[in-house]
C-alpha cells in the first residue's frame, strides 16, 4: 500500500486555517511527518507527502526523505494538486490518495484510485490500534446502514473507499 498525502490539506484537517510564521509552519510540518512516520511503522506502508511550494518555493521540485517519509515540495508556480495528479498517473491504481480537495478526488476516481478525505485519515492515524481496528466492525465501516430502493449494493466508488479504509 502506498499513501500519497496532500500535506497542507492534512495539516489543517482538524483546525481552521490560521496564519503561521515560517518557523511555526516548519514545526507543524515536522510534527506531521513524525506522526506519519509512526503510522508508517505501525502499518508497514509507503508514504509520500506533497506540500505546496508554488508561492515561495524553489525553481525545481524538491524531494527529500525524512524519517522514512518521502517529502515533496512542488516547484515555484506549481501546486501540490498538480504533483499529486502526476503521481497518480505514474503510480496507477496501487495508491491511496489522502486529500479533501474535490478536484484531486475526482481526478483520482477517474483513474480508478481511491481518495480518502483528510479528516477521516487523521482520525485513523491518531487513534491507537485497537482490537476493533483489526476486526473492522460494521459500525466503523458504515455497513449497518439501511439502503432504500431495489439496489442494496454499494457503488463501486463506495466499495473501493471502504476497502481502502479497512487497509488503513
Amino acid at each position: 500500500m502506498h499513501l500519497i498525502i496532500d500535506g497542507y490539506n492534512l495539516l489543517y484537517a482538524d483546525h481552521p486555517l490560521k496564519p503561521l510564521t515560517a518557523l511555526e509552519l516548519q514545526a507543524e510540518r515536522d510534527r506531521l511527518i513524525s506522526q506519519l512516520s509512526a503510522y508508517r511503522h505501525a502499518k508497514s506502508c509507503e508514504v509520500t507527502v506533497v506540500f505546496d511550494g508554488w508561492q515561495g518555493g524553489w525553481s525545481t521540485e524538491k524531494k527529500e526523505r525524512t524519517k522514512g517519509i518521502e517529502v515533496i515540495f512542488s516547484r515555484l508556480g506549481e501546486r501540490a494538486d498538480e504533483v499529486i495528479k502526476r503521481l497518480v498517473r505514474e503510480k496507477g491504481a496501487g495508491v491511496i490518495i489522502v486529500t479533501s480537495d474535490r478536484d484531486v478526488s475526482r481526478y483520482a476516481e477517474r483513474m480508478s484510485v481511491t481518495a480518502i478525505p483528510s479528516d477521516r485519515f487523521r482520525e485513523k492515524m491518531e487513534r491507537p490500534l485497537t482490537r476493533a481496528d483489526k476486526e473492522d466492525g460494521p459500525e466503523e465501516m458504515g455497513e449497518g446502514l439501511k439502503r432504500k430502493g431495489p439496489s442494496k449494493k454499494l457503488s463501486k466508488r463506495e466499495r473501493r473507499a471502504r476497502m481502502a479504509l479497512k487497509k488503513l
